[in-house]
């Protein structure tokens, strides 16, 4: 089996996204909404069908049900060349649906329920972590990536073969963990990517700086808060970048910082100097948010790079 560029690996599921709902009913149990529409979804799969529209060889380790959904998601991550080999299918276990009630400005509110609490293992395939030169985990904090020794097994497959480790990071739902919790695995992040509010939540700091002071503290490599519309800021022990965020119309922030991850990862696997692969990773997230869907908007590397050249971001060191 060919070496992946990168191996996502997390939750798969469908988003349900209702756009502009209007919480004043029509009738005794009717409510209407401006639109409604059904993606794929899901950390994983969100990073792995980005980075592969960005021309990365990607792969994708998640369990999905023996369902309608978990047809839906196949098809989706074959047709944008993602590798589905590795896609666990359980008749037990349903494919996660996800509602989500996007406001006029792109902000969102979600709906989880038990599904998402599924019983999956990624620490008991080693021979596809090993097979990949970057692993990107979508849901550090939630499942599967809420029991320490999952995530201490996974990450330590990885680095034992020079891969790099990705950590995108989410607030806890139905277990929770702390930093001092995964302590012995933290130091096997080379980047952990926290939103705004993930990072005041682990940290229980309020300047990225002093959030990020947290995160190396602890042996992360190197830390990105992403900062929503206000861009992105970076750090690690010999530098610190800010860089604010493109000037975009937002229409569903759905994905937007999965979309970032995966741009990230890529441009690095590239080559790319660490300022021009946040630039690209800044634009991967604005592109996202300008259609409905977390995979909707982000077409290919082609498109991303011209978004760059085109647009400008301010930079400060």
């Amino acid at each position: 089996m060919n070496k992946l560029d990168i191996l996502c690996i997390g939750t798969a599921l469908i988003d349900s996204i209702i756009k502009g709902f209007d919480p004043n009913p029509i009738s005794a149990s009717g409510f209407i909404a401006d639109s409604g529409s059904l993606n794929v979804g899901g950390e994983a799969v969100n990073e792995a069908v980005t980075a592969a529209k960005l021309g990365a060889k990607t792969g994708i380790l998640c369990s999905l049900g023996q369902d309608a959904a978990g047809d839906m998601i196949i098809s989706s991550l074959k047709l944008n060349g993602v590798n589905t080999d590795h896609v666990i299918r359980s008749a037990e276990n349903p494919t996660p649906v996800t509602t989500m009630f996007v406001n006029a400005d792109g902000t969102r509110k979600s709906i989880t329920n038990s599904s998402h609490k599924y019983n999956f293992h990624p620490e008991q395939y080693p021979d596809i972590i090993k097979n990949s030169r970057a692993i990107i985990l979508g849901s550090l904090f939630r499942a599967p990536f809420n029991e320490p020794e999952v995530i201490e097994t996974v990450l330590s497959t990885a680095k034992k073969e020079g891969a790099l480790v990705f950590a995108d990071t989410k607030l806890p739902n139905f277990k929770v963990l702390s930093l001092k919790d995964i302590k012995e695995s933290l130091p096997l992040i080379d980047y952990i990517t926290p939103n705004e509010d993930e990072a005041k939540y682990y940290t229980g700091k309020t300047d990225p700086s002093d959030m990020a002071d947290v995160f190396l503290s602890y042996g992360i490599k190197n830390v990105i808060i992403k900062l929503g519309g206000k861009g992105c800021f970076f750090k690690n022990d010999k530098q610190t970048i800010t860089l604010k965020a493109y000037d975009i119309k937002a229409v569903d922030a759905t994905g937007a910082g999965d979309n970032f991850v995966a741009g990230f990862a890529s441009e690095l696997l590239l080559g790319a100097d660490l300022e021009a692969a946040l630039r690209f990773a800044n634009a991967c997230g604005a592109i996202c948010t300008t259609a409905v869907g977390a995979c909707t908007a982000i077409k290919s590397r082609d498109q991303v790079a011209n978004f760059v050249s085109n647009s400008e971001s301010s930079l400060t060191i």
